[in-house]
């Protein structure tokens, strides 16, 4: 049994919880990022309650109280799953043999927080997972392991992390926890010459141009679903486009400029786009997201309509 000081949140931070508690250790502090009034339950900070394990809630880790409240050199290992805030190299480095982190890319390539969102933007068919030690650096520690992933066609940020990424990225970092502590891990130095950051991912990214290729904005569209969201203005609403499709068969659009809305149907609102259009299964206005029918409807969007450029 080891002791463990642990840093996690959502389902992925619960489940790698779990998983460690079911391998006989003993997580001493349960780091959880820090909830406001009116914000619903936290998955990983539920969890541990539950289970009755010391929970500590923080808006920063700088400082000697920080330090000292996780009680890092107490620990025997540090364990990052999913992990947003910024953890300083004193508290990484506490704990007997050190730390490990997961990342959702094949580092070094993909740095930053929103390592899958840009993988897709970008277009990429293959990406993978990553444990490694962090230090004082943006992903940048010594490799643990490692396992590439492919990226479907019509992933979306969303069904890409969930479908494919969670339960091997959970599987990984217990993995990657034994074998530091059995004392058989063989960390490996990343390639700097190779290393890719991408800033975090928002809606000043996320606008979208409709006189680009379809695949382009199909790209763009499916690695910010669900989050922040594509947008394009519809009149003086900002309208978020999440469900992207490509039609399976050429669907008549020439002549029609770039961000005109060709049909608006309960399954899906098509658009105009450089070379084709493109097909939206969800929309969502000023407020709820829903079939893109209903939505529309409620939007009072109609066919011939010209959407903005993302204001």
């Amino acid at each position: 049994m080891a002791r463990i000081l642990f840093f996690g949140q959502a389902r992925f931070g619960a489940a790698v919880l779990d998983g460690l508690l079911a391998a006989g250790h003993e997580p001493a502090t349960v780091c959880v990022p820090p909830r406001s009034e009116g914000d619903r339950p936290e998955d990983t900070e539920t969890r541990a309650r539950e289970l009755g394990l010391p929970v500590l809630a923080r808006r920063s880790y700088k400082g000697e109280d920080a330090l000292a409240e996780t009680a890092a050199d107490t620990a025997d290992l540090g364990v990052l799953a999913f992990v947003t805030q910024i953890i300083p190299a004193a508290i990484l480095d506490g704990p007997r043999l050190g730390s490990v982190c997961f990342h959702p890319s094949m580092l070094p390539r993909y740095r930053g927080g929103s390592a899958i969102n840009w993988q897709l933007i970008n277009g990429e068919t293959e990406s993978g997972i990553t444990v490694f030690r962090p230090d004082d650096g943006i992903d940048s520690g010594p490799v643990y392991l490692q396992s590439p992933i492919a990226i479907g066609t019509d992933d979306s940020a969303g069904s890409y992390y969930y479908g494919r990424v969670f339960e091997p990225g959970v599987k990984m970092m217990l993995d990657a926890t034994e074998l530091v502590l059995a004392g058989t891990a063989a960390p490996k130095v990343q390639d700097e010459s190779l290393a890719t950051h991408d800033p975090l991912c928002h809606d000043e990214h996320a606008a979208i141009v409709w006189d680009r290729p379809s695949k382009a904005l199909h790209d763009l569209v499916r690695g910010c679903d669900p989050s922040p969201g594509a947008h394009s203005m519809a009149g003086p609403t900002m309208l978020r486009l999440y469900g992207s499709r490509r039609p399976e068969a050429a669907v008549e659009a020439a002549g029609s400029r770039p961000g005109t809305v060709l049909s608006i149907e309960q399954d899906g609102m098509r658009v105009a786009t450089a070379d084709g259009s493109l097909v939206f299964a969800k929309l969502r206005g000023e407020g709820r997201k829903g079939p893109a029918g209903e939505v529309a409807t409620e939007l009072g969007l109609e066919a011939g309509q010209v959407l903005g450029g993302g204001g």
